[in-house]
């Protein structure tokens, strides 16, 4: 791996797997989301469905019984129990486990959107998720929608980032940024070095697939975060490993613009 003098520390986070937090969680007490994580935890994973990381809003099979259960092992449950909560079709709690209510919520998705009814995240029902509940699209800065450039935007407040590709949104993940005492650099940039291995110099940190926009800030996976809504960076954008794999797959060969955008959260 290289060491290189770009450095972003990352702050230390909560490795707990069903961490309370003020994003839009509902304290519902006992349930089958959390009631079946320990289970999982130690779980041999079951086979997945092959997918396109190139697609537009693309994502893997997500099915009941999978859980997001290390950094490495990220099924993205925590993401869509967020986003069919946004969606209005769940209550529960966002355990990063795919039990008996967010079956339910996905199926009532389905329902209410057209879908195949199957309660599995199957890729066309990200396809209609992840769009209808990209957050602040009024504050999305114009400039993203450029129709010349591939431009990665950043809104601090609703922790996502949304990708846009000559004007069209093509993706959006969610994210953290840095802490209060070291929040993202609002402005606009474009990335101007790439390493897929980086190490952080100073705390030894695998930052893999960084793409680097401003003075030693970066996209990049994470080896601490499980959800998205608990604890920061000291700067840089911490994306799930797979998704900062997907931004890589996308854009690494190809120029691309950064805005930083919205109050800190």
């Amino acid at each position: 791996m290289k060491r290189q003098g770009l450095v972003c520390v990352i702050a230390v986070a909560s490795l707990t797997l069903a961490a309370p937090s003020a994003a839009g969680r509902s304290a519902t007490g006992p349930s089958s989301e959390s009631a079946g994580l320990a289970a999982v935890v130690t779980a041999p994973s079951q086979s997945k469905v092959a997918f396109n990381p190139r697609a537009r809003f693309a994502r893997e099979f997500t099915r009941r019984g999978d859980a997001d259960t290390s950094v490495r092992h990220i099924e993205h449950v925590r993401e869509l129990q967020y986003r069919l909560t946004w969606a209005g079709v769940y209550s529960g709690p966002v355990t990063g486990y795919f039990g008996e209510l967010t079956q339910r919520a996905v199926k009532q998705f389905q329902q209410q959107y057209d879908l195949r009814v199957t309660g599995h995240a199957n890729f066309q029902t990200w396809e209609e998720l992840i769009p209808l509940t990209v957050r602040g699209k009024r504050a999305i800065p114009g400039r993203c929608l450029l129709r010349n450039a591939w431009h990665a935007c950043y809104d601090r407040q609703h922790h996502q980032v949304t990708l846009w590709k000559r004007g069209t949104l093509w993706n959006s993940w969610l994210v953290r940024g840095g802490s209060s005492s070291h929040p993202t650099r609002l402005g606009h940039f474009e990335v101007y070095y790439r390493d897929k291995d980086h190490v952080s110099s100073i705390y030894d940190l695998p930052m893999p697939y960084s793409q680097f926009f401003d003075r030693g800030e970066a996209f990049h996976g994470s080896v601490l975060m499980l959800d998205p809504f608990v604890d920061h960076s000291h700067g840089c954008v911490n994306m799930y490993i797979e998704d900062a794999r997907q931004l890589w797959k996308l854009t690494s060969t190809k120029p691309l613009k950064v805005d930083v955008y919205g109050a800190w959260d």
